[in-house]
C-alpha cells in the first residue's frame, strides 16, 4: 500500500517558539529542526511529510481574517499532492481559526486537523510532541474528513470547541457535543459523532475556498448592573454583526428598556445581532423566559448552542458571502458544518 503523505503548515505559536529576552517568541527554521530530531517521524508507521513555514509567523492572538485566508489557500494549492494537513497554531486563538476553517472549506473532503502545544518543543516534558504525531496519525487514517482539533487525548469537532484551561496539557474541551475520537493507548474514533457530519452530504462536490473580508463585529458580554447606554456609539457605529453573550438561555436584565432600544435600531441599520450563552454548556432559547423575550422583539436571532467562536466566525463567513441579510439571520440558524445542534 502506497504510503500516506501529509502537509504540515506552520502559521507560529508555542510549539515552535524560542526563549527570549522578552518571554517566549517564533522563530524561523526553528521548528524543522526540531521536527528533524524527532525519530518518530521517520518510523516506518508514520505517514511520509512536508513542511510549510509562513512568513511572518505569529503569535496567534495576531490571527486575523488575512491569516485564515492564507490557510485556505496553502490547503488549496496543495490539495490535490496531500492525503491529510496538519495546521500548527497557537492555542489562543486555535478554536478561532478551526472554527473559521471549517466554514472556508466548502466541500473538504480530506483531513484538516489543527494542533499545538502548551510548552514549545524546544523545552522538557513539551507536549508539542505528541499533539503533533498523533495529529498527523489522524490526518492520514482520513477517517475525519473535516476541519478537527486535535489537543492531549481529545480529538474535537473544530468549531464546537473552546480553550478551556491556559494551563492544563488537555487545553481544549467540546461542551456541547460529543468528542470525535479519543486519543488513548489507540485512537479511537466515535464514528457516531463522525457519521453525523457524513450525512450531510457536506463533501459532496470540488473543493472551494470562500476568502473572508474584514468584518466589523462586536460582542457584548451582559453583567449584572449594565449600564446599556455606554454601548449606544457602539452599536449605533454601522456595525456588520453584534454578538451577545447572555446569561443563561438568552436573558437580559428588563430593568432598562435601553437595550431592546438599541438593538432594534441596530437592526434597522442592517446590523445582524446574534445571541449567545454564557454558560459553556446549553443553548439559547430565546423567549423561553421574560427576561430574554425583548431580544425577540428587537430582532435578535439565535446562536443555539454554538461557541462564539464558531457565531463569530460563522456570521464573517456569511458576510462575506455577500447574502442579503435575511438569508444571513436565517442560515445563523442553521446547522452548516455540524456547529450547531438543531
Amino acid at each position: 500500500m502506497e504510503k500516506k503523505k501529509i502537509l504540515i503548515i506552520h502559521t507560529g505559536g508555542t510549539i515552535g517558539m524560542v526563549p527570549t529576552e522578552n518571554g517566549f517568541a517564533p522563530k524561523p527554521g526553528v521548528l524543522l529542526e526540531e521536527l528533524k530530531n524527532i525519530r518518530d517521524l521517520s518510523s516506518p508507521d508514520m505517514p511520509g511529510w512536508d513542511l510549510i513555514e509562513f512568513e511572518p509567523l505569529l503569535d496567534s492572538t495576531n490571527i486575523r481574517y488575512e491569516q485564515w485566508n492564507s490557510i485556505a489557500d496553502a490547503i488549496a494549492l496543495y490539495y490535490d499532492k496531500y492525503d491529510g494537513f496538519v495546521v500548527l497554531h497557537g492555542t489562543d486563538t486555535l478554536a478561532y481559526s478551526a472554527s473559521a476553517l471549517s466554514f472556508m472549506l466548502e466541500g473538504l473532503d480530506k483531513p484538516v486537523v489543527f494542533t499545538g502545544a502548551q510548552i514549545p518543543l524546544c523545552q522538557l516534558r513539551s507536549d508539542g510532541r505528541d499533539n503533533l504525531i498523533t495529529s498527523m496519525m489522524i490526518a492520514a487514517d482520513g477517517v475525519i474528513r473535516e476541519v478537527s482539533l486535535c489537543f492531549g487525548d481529545s480529538i474535537l469537532r473544530g468549531n464546537r470547541a473552546i480553550k478551556y484551561s491556559a494551563d492544563g496539557m488537555m487545553a481544549f474541551t467540546s461542551p456541547n457535543f460529543n468528542r470525535l475520537g479519543d486519543a488513548g493507548i489507540t485512537i479511537e474514533y466515535n464514528h457516531a459523532s463522525i457519521n453525523e457530519y457524513e450525512k450531510t452530504g457536506l463533501h459532496s462536490g470540488p473543493l472551494n475556498i470562500v476568502k473572508l473580508k474584514e468584518s466589523r463585529i462586536a460582542v457584548i458580554k451582559i453583567v449584572p448592573g449594565i449600564q446599556f447606554d455606554i454601548f449606544e456609539p457602539i452599536m449605533l457605529e454601522s456595525l456588520d454583526g453584534l454578538v451577545l453573550e447572555t446569561f443563561g438561555k438568552g436573558n437580559i436584565p428588563d430593568y432598562d428598556p435601553a437595550l431592546s432600544r438599541l438593538i432594534s435600531e441596530a437592526s434597522r441599520y442592517g446590523t445582524i445581532v446574534v445571541v449567545c450563552t454564557q454558560c459553556p454548556a446549553g443553548t439559547v432559547s430565546l423567549g423561553t423566559y421574560k427576561a430574554g423575550s425583548a431580544l425577540v422583539e428587537a430582532g435578535a436571532v439565535s446562536g443555539g448552542n454554538m461557541t462564539t467562536e464558531a457565531v463569530i466566525t460563522k456570521l464573517t463567513y456569511l458576510l462575506s458571502k455577500g447574502l442579503p441579510k435575511e438569508e444571513i439571520r436565517r442560515l445563523m440558524q442553521d446547522d452548516l458544518r455540524g456547529e450547531l445542534t438543531k
